[in-house]
């Protein structure tokens, strides 16, 4: 008889199959699932048979981020990292240190401050002057969509009051017209172009930590959101081609090959060539990631009315659609049928929009294909707009996360998108009931990358314990989900998105043995603790990837 070399027993186990039929034990061998069942396996278990006593918790398919940037997560966390505060006291106090601290560095680089700490969401030059004012400093927010720098960043990219804002951005300016310190979406590109070109072995470095903090999280795939040259990060790609050529790459990762909004369809043979070119091992960069908008916070997410000015009066701005609907109607059907996936970021209704069009300007050309398109964050949606998430096959790719009030979504977001489209936002609970596929993601180093507080916020429409910015309301909870669908997403969902759901994202006899062990079964008990679960292990293949310190 052939034993398993890995048995999980003792507890639930979520299958995510589409009965989501629940099993007690699960045994591995070879690297893939072999059994699945409702009593013990302990025909099984040999002399040399790991046993993993799950103790009443619970066992999980991996979950699959599929909106995150690992790299450059991994980065923020060795440069200047400012996720975890958030006040502009803390901020400029750690920047201080950190300046005094690497006084070689010819740039003090990092970010991660929150919008919601200055007023209007845009700290100044000034400020930050007072604790870097002997080189430039660039610091991006945690959105990725507005960064900081300080004078002599203006300086040396020469930014004063002659300077026109770019195309799809817009420099922040005093009453006087002179640049204030915040430049947001395009006009970031005036500064970090000058930025310092980061190594292949820093780049690596930087997937290794971001892999090993997400595997504590219990994912063991995702889909890399942006694989290019955007922002000051460089290319993530020559360090997942590195990583998974030496066995350091443990996830699987499919990457998102940036489109250069600034380009038009002329981009796709080099698009075809980097696909052709960067696939090794667990590594594959087949989809292709358009950015249509930006955020509301700054204006420039793409709305089909305009914005209101705070008191309830229409401005004469609807924000920015990065790239023109006549470009993207034709773009995205020859990316159909050159077989990539299309990887969308839009936020705003007319952003959604315009990317649904698209996809349907590409099922009228090609007829309907495998590609798997999605729509990442999808904040604000038309609700003559939902039904057609399931009538075109697009994925609804969520950031649950940000499904609840908190001071950036009260004081900086529902006061300028007005009552109405206030209530449009993250339609969870209407995606699903119109029978969309669901996927989820975190969009790290933007937000926390635990999939359990994502799905707190899913089932709850409130911040998961932890993650409390004050004390608010529930949050449209019409739209809420029940974890077994929330968790569904971000396991068989992901998976779907990532053309990984042959081999992964549900538990089940033949697939790859990669999964996690909560510390709990968050079905058991009450609701408002779902985000208070833990991640005791995480597995790729069988073989164990991460492990708490209170693992047992």
């Amino acid at each position: 008889m052939a034993y398993a070399e890995t048995v999980f027993t003792g507890g639930a186990v979520f299958t995510a199959n589409t009965v989501r039929a629940r099993a007690r034990a699960v045994a591995v061998a070879g690297g893939r699932i072999v059994a699945v069942s409702q009593g013990d396996l302990d025909d099984l278990i040999g002399p040399d048979t790991e046993v993993v006593d799950l103790a009443g918790r619970m066992l999980v398919p991996g979950f699959q981020d599929a909106h995150v940037h690992p790299v450059w997560g991994g980065l923020d966390m060795l440069r200047c990292d400012l996720s975890a505060l958030g006040t502009a006291a803390e901020y400029l106090d750690a920047i201080g240190r950190y300046a005094a601290s690497h006084p070689d560095d010819e740039w003090v680089l990092g970010g991660g401050w929150g919008m919601a700490a200055f007023p209007g969401g845009t700290p100044t030059a000034a400020a930050l002057d007072a604790v870097v004012p002997d080189r430039p400093a660039f610091l991006p927010n945690r959105d990725g969509h507005g960064a900081w720098v300080n004078s002599a960043a203006l300086r040396l990219a020469g930014i004063d009051r002659e300077t026109p804002d770019p195309a799809d951005g817009r420099i922040e300016r005093d009453a006087t017209g002179t640049p204030s310190g915040t430049l947001h979406e395009g006009a970031m590109s005036l500064v970090n172009r000058l930025l310092p070109e980061e190594s292949l072995d820093r780049l690596t470095e930087a997937l290794l930590v971001g892999q090993r903090f997400l595997h504590s999280y219990g994912i063991t795939a995702w889909q890399d959101a942006i694989v290019g040259s955007y922002g000051d990060a460089g290319d993530p790609a020559p360090a997942y081609m590195k990583a998974a050529a030496d066995g350091t790459l443990t996830a699987r990762v499919i990457g998102a090959l940036w489109w250069d909004r600034k380009a038009g369809l002329e981009q796709i043979p080099a698009l075809r060539a980097r696909r052709e070119r960067f696939q090794a091992g667990r590594f594959a960069a087949t989809s292709i990631k358009i950015m249509q908008d930006g955020v509301p916070e700054n204006f420039t997410a793409s709305m089909l009315e305009p914005y209101c000015d705070g008191h309830g009066h229409r401005t004469d701005n609807s924000g920015i659609s990065f790239v023109p609907p006549e470009i993207l109607n034709e773009a995205v059907p020859l990316l159909d049928a050159d077989g990539f996936q299309v990887h969308f970021h839009a936020i705003g209704d007319r952003a959604v929009r315009e990317c649904l069009d698209a996809v349907e300007f590409a099922i009228a050309r090609n007829g309907r294909t495998d590609n798997r398109h999605h729509i990442a964050h999808i904040q604000v949606i038309h609700p003559d707009d939902i039904h057609r998430f399931r009538d075109l096959g697009v994925g609804a790719n969520m950031q649950s996360l940000w499904a609840a009030l908190e001071p950036q979504m009260v004081e900086l977001t529902m006061p300028f998108l007005g009552e109405t489209r206030s209530a449009w936002q993250y339609p969870f609970g209407d995606l699903l009931r119109s029978g969309a596929v669901l996927c989820a993601g975190s969009d790290w180093s933007v937000t926390s990358p635990d999939p359990l507080a994502a799905v707190h916020v899913a089932v709850n429409r409130l911040a998961a314990p932890g993650h409390e910015e004050g004390e608010y309301d529930v949050f449209l909870p019409e739209q809420a989900i029940d974890l077994g669908s929330s968790l569904t997403a971000y396991t068989a969902g992901s998976a779907w998105a990532n053309h990984l759901d042959d081999v992964t994202g549900t538990i089940e006899v033949g697939k790859f043995a990669d999964l996690a062990v909560l510390d709990r079964d968050p079905f058991a008990g009450p609701p408002d603790q779902i985000g208070a679960t833990r991640v005791l292990q995480t597995f790729v293949e069988g073989e164990r990837v991460y492990a708490a310190d209170d693992a047992t």
